[in-house]
């Protein structure tokens, strides 16, 4: 991935703009709002509720991959090939809301992390299977090197020797579902076939059937690392984000929700595909769901302002902002939406919207979309400032 410049961006000061508050027309001084070691704690514990109930939704859908990978390898037909793609984009929707809960170091992305082999991209297939030509390409077909596939060898191999030599995660599981995508009005095309033991289409059809296993199961198993560190009872990364001062826990919050919303998902999710038009730099290539994987990272971010996830509404920074500046929460909601609404009129699929003129239809939406996520990255940082917190966000 681009290596993204650091921007500092410094808080005003929220200290002396709180001593210098007008008084009335006698000598009693106008109330401000509350100070935040009193209101922050409920929207900090809330959080930590909307992480581990996020993360809690991602692991079932991965789990319910990882029966319909099962049922497939075991008795391969077109049924359940469809099935197992189906299950794998039901599986995306709920890890994409919880991109937003990144970017600060935190369990999914310290050095210890799993993200890397959760969702890492761009991917180089060729690493992994066959590609266009050449049908002897990747860990599979390579036998004498890799003799055993097993959760263990492909968590070795991820980004060996480079960042691009992806071989676990979201996107590994998709190219074995998918295969390549050289099909402009729709996803991959791989046939089911190449799963038929001895009679299928490809070679290694019983290694691939094991590395798809292999992948959704070390898939679940690093989601369930994650989320039981944000875990009610016993979960180590919660006790200790929810014990933090309040200006450095809603520090990390803010953190991640600006660090998606600008440098990840503007920038390298977007800026780039827009700038190279190139299919191999959207985000779920295979399979053509980079519209809805987009979508969620940006309602993901709006889930954490508002201290929301589906029909629950939690204490959010929106309480916090509002009793501070009504104005300014206002402005960043609706901002939010509107770089929500942008993303979705982009439409599918994204790898052909970003083709053509800069006055391409398609181009123009991306472009829109790119333009009000960066704008809400700002009013993030404004957020910040109003709290007295100084945010380091990435560009």
């Amino acid at each position: 991935m681009i290596k993204p410049t650091l921007r500092i961006l410094q808080s005003a000061a929220f200290a002396t703009a709180v001593s210098g508050l007008l008084t009335g027309c006698g000598s009693d001084p106008v109330s401000g709002p509350k100070p935040l070691s009193e209101t922050a704690p409920p929207v900090i514990e809330a959080y930590a509720n909307l992480v581990n109930g996020s993360y809690v939704e991602a692991i079932d859908e991965a789990a319910s991959l990882n029966a319909t990978l099962a049922q497939f390898v075991a008795e391969p037909s077109q049924q359940r090939f469809d099935a197992a793609r189906e299950q794998w984009l039901l599986a995306r929707d709920p890890y994409g809301l919880t991109e937003a809960f990144r970017f600060y170091g935190g369990p999914i992305d310290d050095d210890d992390g799993p993200e890397g082999r959760i969702n890492a991209w761009p991917m180089d297939e060729a690493h992994v299977d066959y590609v266009a030509g050449d049908p002897n390409a990747g860990i599979i077909n390579d036998a004498m090197t890799y003799p055993t596939i097993d959760e263990t060898m492909i968590a070795d191999q991820n980004e060996n020797p480079g960042e691009k030599d992806i071989s676990t995660g979201y996107h590994a599981i998709e190219f074995l579902l998918w295969g390549q995508d050289t099909n402009a009005e729709g996803p991959g095309q791989r046939p089911y076939t190449d799963y038929v033991v001895d009679m299928g289409t490809a070679a290694n059809q019983e290694r691939r059937g094991q590395y798809l296993l292999a992948a959704g199961k070390l898939l679940l198993q690093d989601l369930s690392s994650v989320s039981a560190e944000w875990a009610p009872e016993g979960g180590a990364y919660r006790a200790t984000f929810v014990a933090l001062p309040p200006e450095e826990a809603l520090r990390r919050i803010l953190l991640g929700i600006g660090s998606l919303s600008g440098a990840e998902l503007a920038g390298e999710r977007m800026q780039v595909a827009y700038d190279t038009k190139e299919q191999e730099d959207e985000h779920s290539c295979f399979s053509d769901n980079t519209h809805k994987d987009l979508l969620n990272n940006a309602r993901g971010i709006q889930n954490v302002y508002l201290g929301r996830r589906g029909q629950i509404d939690l204490p959010g920074l929106d309480d916090l902002v509002r009793e501070r500046d009504p104005a300014l929460d206002a402005r960043l909601q609706e901002e939010m939406q509107a770089s929500i609404d942008a993303i979705e009129d982009i439409g599918k699929p994204f790898d052909q919207a970003i083709l053509g003129a800069d006055t391409a239809a398609g181009r123009v939406k991306v472009k829109k979309a790119i333009d009000a996520l960066r704008k809400q990255t700002t009013t993030i940082v404004e957020v910040a400032t109003l709290l007295g917190i100084t945010l380091n966000i990435e560009e």
